[in-house]
């Protein structure tokens, strides 16, 4: 497995895919479920999760070719994406690109479909999750993709274990806590972000290497 690779992958879908942020969210929207409620809601979010990870890696390469788009456009495109989400959460606010619009969100409160959406899409895998899976395993061989979905399997366990005993979590996490836990990964992501994009851009325009 490439070390590197899975370094590299755990942190940007940490701060992507980030449980502690997710969590005040969730409660938000699982406000009036019982804790059983809750923890069979967390698991079902985790299980779309990772299905709709899975399939972004496993055919992610073939929608590219299918349109014509390179890795490197993707690269720069995703890097993009990805750094206004970072700057979001470093300014505090969530990105309606990844997170859904307030309608979406509060629209679907009510639904049996809230496990998929918009809580594993688009509010866990959405753009910037997909653009991150994408770019990642665009050129990675069989360890490269070995050492990505492992990363992103530990990062969805985490996150299964958070949404399970939210309840309990909510109780104990500070406001405080939170707020700095948001801040770190805006600028882990938007780290990342840059990375991928003047990748990106140096392949794309050999001239700025």
């Amino acid at each position: 497995m490439d070390t590197a690779l899975f370094i590299k992958a755990l942190g940007a879908f940490f701060a992507i895919m980030n449980p502690f942020v997710m969590l005040p969210v969730f409660l938000g929207m699982t406000a009036e479920y019982s804790p059983a409620e809750q923890r069979r809601l967390g698991l079902a979010v985790a299980a779309f999760s990772a299905v709709l990870a899975a399939v972004v890696m496993l055919a992610g390469a073939k929608v590219l070719d299918f349109f014509g788009i390179s890795v490197d456009d993707f690269r720069v495109a995703g890097g993009i994406v990805l750094f206004i989400i970072g700057l979001g959460m470093l300014n505090g606010s969530a990105s309606p690109a990844h997170h859904g619009t307030e309608d979406e969100q509060a629209g679907h409160a009510a639904l049996s479909s809230l496990a998929f959406y918009p809580m594993a899409f688009p509010m866990i895998v959405g753009p910037g999750t997909i653009a991150t899976i994408l770019v990642l395993t665009g050129n990675a061989g069989s360890q490269g993709l070995v050492a990505v979905g492992a990363a992103a399997a530990l990062v969805l366990a985490v996150l299964a274990l958070v949404l399970a005993f939210a309840a309990q979590i909510g109780r104990v996490m500070s406001d405080t806590l939170r707020v700095i836990t948001i801040r770190l990964m805006g600028m882990i992501l938007a780290a990342v972000a840059v990375d991928m994009t003047v990748t990106g851009l140096k392949a794309l325009l050999p001239g700025l290497g």
